[in-house]
């Protein structure tokens, strides 16, 4: 089982550890609730090294990124983040990550941590077309680069303290490159999976020890707390984030799953599964991944059917959980088209027993 370089803090902070994409990872600290709510009105943080970082350089490298994502690539300036998605050729999607443009022949691609082996071979088999070679245009540095993300209202504050350049007021979805705690040429961005409000920071392994003792130092008077990958589920899902895996996965669509606003039909742009997807746009999807919320006490858990009040199953949980914020059962899954209106009323099987639910629009909080 792989580790990160912060592992040791984690345990040594009392963390519950367990096996997550084969690393150990903080599962959390002093409970998901009470570390929920500290990102949500304070700040915390979060060990996200397992993340995959993925280079794509030349000359040929927006073409190819237009291709094999979804999002329109050409749309990005220097400094600029897209979230989008890359489609497997067969309707589903291998993966949900963020693009990075450092230059108009230098991208970043930060993919999920269980699929970093799948989507480097992905993207070398198709950089091959494109004079693309991996160990070469296309490089996987994940092992090499260690994150951090600081999320909160207050998080940008302790980030300040921490850097000689102004970045307190980073604009959503855009990144400098910067000196933090002394530590030349970190990334720092803003994107966050927790709607939160925050950063990332990207930095070599090697300067770990030095930004975590930094960010501490610069922290404690904004409450700053650990934050485990429990409460990280938990915030994403108020927010209505998809997860790869539960969400989203190999035989799911962008479509499906609401992401038609990072699927961009473009002249020009012909990226893979344009015509099916094309086709889904206009209507041609068996299922709609929705939000819904918990009428009848209960808690929804990935996995449990969703029936309508007769009974007959019309889709399947994705994502499930007590919200901290709202005291409430919420979740997400997918349903037959003419159930996914806001304001259906749902059921959701829990342990034989139906319970009712209506459909709502995301975000939750």
């Amino acid at each position: 089982m792989k580790t990160t370089p912060f592992t040791k803090y984690h345990i040594a902070n009392g963390a519950k550890m367990a096996e997550f994409a084969g690393y150990n990872m903080p599962i959390e600290f002093t409970g998901i609730n009470e570390e929920h709510l500290n990102v949500r009105e304070k700040a915390g943080v979060f060990d996200v090294s397992h993340m995959g970082e993925i280079w794509v350089k030349g000359p040929n490298a927006l073409a190819f990124l237009q291709h094999i994502t979804s999002n329109n690539v050409a749309a990005l300036t220097d400094g600029k983040v897209q979230y989008t998605t890359m489609p497997n050729g067969k309707g589903g999607i291998v993966d949900d990550l963020l693009v990075y443009r450092i230059d108009a022949e230098t991208y970043l691609l930060v993919v999920n941590a269980a699929n970093i082996a799948k989507d480097y071979a992905h993207i070398v088999k198709e950089g091959e077309a494109f004079g693309l070679t991996g160990g070469k245009e296309i490089y996987n540095a994940s092992d090499e680069i260690c994150q951090l993300a600081v999320q909160g209202p207050l998080a940008m504050k302790i980030i300040q303290k921490m850097c000689p350049a102004p970045v307190e007021d980073l604009v959503y979805y855009t990144f400098v490159k910067t000196e933090i705690a002394g530590i030349k040429d970190a990334i720092v961005s803003a994107t966050g999976y927790t709607g939160a409000g925050g950063c990332e920071i990207y930095i070599a392994n090697e300067d770990a020890d030095k930004l975590w003792k930094a960010l501490w130092e610069a922290g404690e008077e904004y409450g700053l707390k650990n934050i485990g990958l429990g409460a990280r589920d938990t915030l994403r899902l108020e927010k209505g984030f998809c997860l790869y895996g539960n969400d989203i996965d190999d035989t799911t669509s962008p479509i499906e799953a609401g992401l038609g606003w990072i699927t961009k039909f473009v002249e020009g742009k012909d990226f893979i599964d344009r015509p099916l997807m094309e086709r889904q746009k206009a209507g041609e999807i068996t299922r709609k991944l929705v939000g819904f919320k918990m009428i009848d006490r209960g808690i929804p858990r990935h996995g449990y059917d969703i029936t309508d009040a007769e009974g007959n199953k019309i889709g399947v949980v994705t994502s499930g959980t007590m919200s901290p914020c709202l005291k409430v059962g919420i979740g997400m899954g997918y349903v037959k088209p003419e159930f996914a209106k806001v304001g259906t009323e749902i059921y959701i099987k829990v342990r034989e027993r139906l319970l009712k639910a209506g459909v709502v629009k995301l975000p939750f909080v």
